[in-house]
């Protein structure tokens, strides 16, 4: 029975952020009535963002969807009927099994990081898209070409530990609004600040943490390996190098260095659009400053060199041995720290000799309309969608809501919310928050494990994914014991044993034991041990073994019909387009809008907070205009992301993305996007 006396319930945020706070979720009478930060946490200090401290609010959101739904409309509607758990299992069952009996590879997953949970993400559910032989995911959304750039330099996701930014003197923040999106580490830059260290914001937006650092560099998107390749230039020209590290610890040196000699700041300047001086002026700062640390984040990454501009910055450190101090060296994601057990949680063996297609979810929209073929393989004939809401999400949206359309295309989603993607679904299956189902979480912006409590019961009909899993793959006669395991089970799993779990289960978290400074003296994941500039794997696969600058896709100047690059960065009180349905957080952000600097906004007679129609060959968006030097010349953002069906004529800021791909990864290109911006003289209202 509920008790009156309030308790207090440890927890980790869900959500796909580099911080991965500790939570304390006070319940009283079996509701949670606030959520706040674990201050036993040392990496987020019982902090919470704006977004999380309401998560309350997103578990008991009036439009909540509770009970199994069953399409009664035509696709798009979002006209449903409630359905008992029974009959939505065994419709479902039906409907897959008689696809698997063509091929299963005609059944696709769709899902991503609407929780990072390790259980409630790809645990039971990828041991019954193994079991059953479904086509295989590549989860490349967000940040496959940074990762792999990494893998090629450092060995993997790995870097420094990011309390020991505190103890930096220059900090370079590199492709991230931290105020916005790594809010836990602002904490450690602004330490350093108020000790005397220098912050410099390497963005192509004035962001929020732009405002806040010494100097901002505003390069064109696409072009930060031009501009490491110029501070190489810079470090060598003047000798601010450590030769010993670079005899030690690194592998290719001769060759990088004969390639970083080709890249004069002028020339990188040009490429760049950014003053020579300010080049210089930086390469002299990370040259002869000591400890210095790169802050990189992905919104560098997602343009078609993104991969290589990971591997020339990544290799900045080792020039100067910055690597040699804690407070040295550069972070973009820790992961590849955490020693998961993912065979033993997703189950590969359960394909046996079956060896099924891989589609790249980046592709989605033309993957949904393609037809089957020899190449391809069968077509899409059911989309179970889970963790994500890719009729938002995903690039070129038009057509991922074209092929969500088909009539002869069976879709499932496991939802919150009647989000986009769920208006096109034949089912809704309600789903838990974090609040209410165990799960257990790595970081990519420090090095606990973290474990989540339920804090209270499931509210209405809602399961845990892992349940929903379970039940499906009982439906379908699965009869192996793996799919018993119940979610406990599952997160002692996730480390067998190489992480403390009474440690967690009394704390919420723990720690790995890493040194302070991992690579003082080399020993990178790489099969050499050393910071590879030259990767042979690359060589291997025909690539350029050296990092080097890849110009756009979409290069800004090279189009007279779209001479705008865009860049499409979440709002600061959105994370990917989850909480925009949080009434209190979309006030905030009021309504969608482009940003656009005054210089473009006269060339085309923009003028105050008119609407605009931004638009490519691929489509068009409505939002209204914010004139504002936040955006550089040449240059706007459409700060998103919007669900569709909030925004002015129902088509959000990715109806312009393209599904081009990354040089290295395989990745999206989201900030790789020309557009044309026009004044409409007609208020328009949001689609619904």
């Amino acid at each position: 029975m509920p008790t009156s006396q309030p308790q207090q319930i440890l927890g980790a945020c869900p959500h796909d952020c580099p911080d991965t706070c500790a939570l304390i979720s006070t319940v009283v009478k079996g509701q949670v009535i606030k959520v706040q930060g674990n201050p036993a946490h040392a990496p987020t200090a019982g902090t919470l963002c704006t977004k999380v401290s309401r998560y309350a609010e997103r578990t008991y959101h009036p439009e909540r969807v509770l009970q199994p739904l069953k399409r009664v409309g035509p696709k798009g509607a979002g006209q449903f009927e409630p359905v008992s758990w029974d009959s939505a299992m065994r419709e479902i069952a039906d409907r897959l099994q008689r696809i698997a009996e063509r091929d299963p590879q005609g059944i696709v997953p769709y899902s991503y990081a609407g929780t990072m949970g390790l259980v409630q993400g790809e645990s039971m559910a990828a041991r019954f898209f193994n079991r059953l032989g479904a086509t295989q995911l590549d989860r490349t959304i967000c940040a496959s070409a940074g990762g792999e750039g990494l893998l090629q330099t450092l060995g993997g996701k790995v870097g420094m530990k990011v309390e020991f930014f505190a103890q930096a003197r220059l900090i370079i923040i590199w492709g991230s609004n931290s105020i916005g999106s790594n809010l836990h580490f602002w904490r450690h830059a602004q330490e350093a600040k108020r000790q005397g260290a220098r912050l410099v914001c390497i963005d192509p937006r004035r962001t929020e943490t732009a405002d806040k650092c010494h100097e901002h560099i505003a390069l064109m998107p696409g072009t930060d390996a031009a501009l490491a390749l110029a501070l190489m230039h810079e470090l060598i020209v003047h000798d601010w190098l450590d030769h010993d590290y670079l005899a030690r610890y690194t592998l290719g040196w001769p060759a990088l260095r004969e390639r970083a000699l080709q890249w004069s700041p002028e020339r990188a300047a040009q490429v760049c659009a950014v003053p020579v001086a300010q080049i210089r002026q930086l390469a002299c700062a990370y040259g002869q400053t000591r400890p210095a640390a790169i802050r990189l984040n992905y919104g560098m990454q997602r343009v078609r060199g993104g991969g290589n501009a990971t591997r020339a910055i990544a290799c900045l450190p080792a020039l100067t041995g910055a690597w040699r101090n804690p407070a040295g060296g550069l972070l973009l994601s820790s992961s590849g720290h955490f020693p998961v057990e993912r065979a033993a949680l997703q189950r590969p063996d359960l394909l046996g000799d079956r060896r099924p297609r891989t589609l790249n979810m980046s592709t989605l929209g033309d993957d949904l309309l393609r037809p089957a073929s020899d190449a391809f393989g069968p077509r899409m004939d059911a989309l179970i969608v889970y963790n994500s809401n890719p009729a938002a999400v995903a690039p070129e949206s038009g057509k991922v809501v074209r092929g969500l359309a088909r009539d002869d295309l069976f879709t499932v989603v496991l939802e919150h919310f009647h989000t986009d993607t769920a208006d096109y679904a034949d089912y809704v299956l309600p789903a838990t928050t974090q609040l209410e189902h165990w799960d257990i979480h790595t970081s990519y912006g420090h090095t606990d494990v973290l474990l989540n409590r339920p804090a209270v019961a499931p509210l209405g009909q809602a399961l845990p994914n892992t349940e929903i899993f379970r039940r499906l793959a009982r439906q379908m006669g699965f009869g192996e014991p793996c799919f018993d395991d119940d979610d406990l089970t599952l997160c002692r799993a996730a480390f067998d044993g190489r992480v403390n779990f009474n440690t967690l289960l009394e704390q919420g978290f723990a720690s790995l034991p890493l040194p302070d400074a991992p690579f003082a003296q080399g020993g990178f994941f790489t099969p050499s041990t050393r910071c590879e500039f030259f990767s042979q794997r690359l060589a291997d696969q025909g690539l350029d073994g050296l990092p080097d600058h890849v110009p756009n896709w979409e290069l800004a100047g090279s189009s007279t019909r779209y001479p705008l690059a865009m860049i499409s960065p979440p709002a600061r009180h959105f994370l990917n387009s989850s909480f925009v349905n949080v009434k209190s957080l979309r006030d905030i952000e009021t309504e969608p809008v482009l940003e656009i600097h005054p210089d473009d906004a006269a060339t085309r007679g923009i003028t105050g907070a008119c609407v605009v129609k931004v638009f490519n060959e691929r489509g068009a968006y409505h939002c209204k205009a914010r004139i504002s030097t936040r955006a550089r010349p040449g240059l706007v953002v459409g700060l998103g992301i919007w669900w569709r069906k909030l925004s002015l004529r129902g088509t959000n800021v990715n109806e312009l993305t393209s599904q081009h791909l990354s040089d290295l990864g395989r990745a999206p290109t989201f900030y790789d996007c020309l557009v044309q911006v026009e004044m409409q003289h007609a208020e328009l209202e949001p689609a619904k």
